[in-house]
């Protein structure tokens, strides 16, 4: 079906936009700021500010996410290594939503849960991108069996078949 073939492109060419954009913004002093509280809160991650600096922390994170963006883009020729930026983007968003239970992710003074806080409302938009994450992941998955089947002297025929 075309919308679902189209659907599915703008999934992972958005998912690839935002690895890009937010990891791009890790680069500056602002980002590297914003992130400070989620990142020294955490109980996987505050230990990277005893080695490192503020904007090391930032900018590794920054490299990460668009290194992964960089790998899911690269699907459609390299799924292998589609595989590789999915695992990395679904560890991504695992490590963010886990900002919920080290960060307040609700707003005691308006009644508790559900009412989410600010950084709660900016953090629980990564449940549609963990799962963006590991359809990228499984889709590339299937992708690189079927290209790597030395049955199929057409494997992108076959890849693409369905699809249209």
């Amino acid at each position: 079906m075309k919308l679902e073939f189209f659907a599915q492109r703008l999934l992972r060419f958005g998912l690839v936009l935002i690895l890009f954009w937010i990891g791009a913004m890790k680069f500056t002093a602002h980002e590297a700021e914003a992130i400070k509280p989620l990142v020294e809160t955490s109980p996987f991650l505050s230990w990277l500010y005893r080695i490192f600096d503020l904007r090391t922390v930032s900018n590794i994170f920054g490299v990460t996410e668009i290194t992964a963006g960089m790998m899911i883009a690269l699907h459609p020729v390299l799924p292998r290594l589609a595989v590789l930026g999915s695992t990395v983007a679904v560890l991504t968003f695992l490590t963010t939503l886990s900002f919920l239970i080290s960060l307040p992710g609700w707003e005691p003074k308006l009644g508790g849960f559900p009412a989410l806080s600010g950084t709660g409302g900016f953090l629980i938009k990564d449940f549609v991108l963990l799962g963006t994450a590991l359809w990228t992941l499984g889709e590339s998955w299937a992708a690189m069996n079927i290209k790597s089947s030395p049955a199929d002297a057409r494997p992108h025929q076959k890849l693409f078949a369905n699809r249209r």
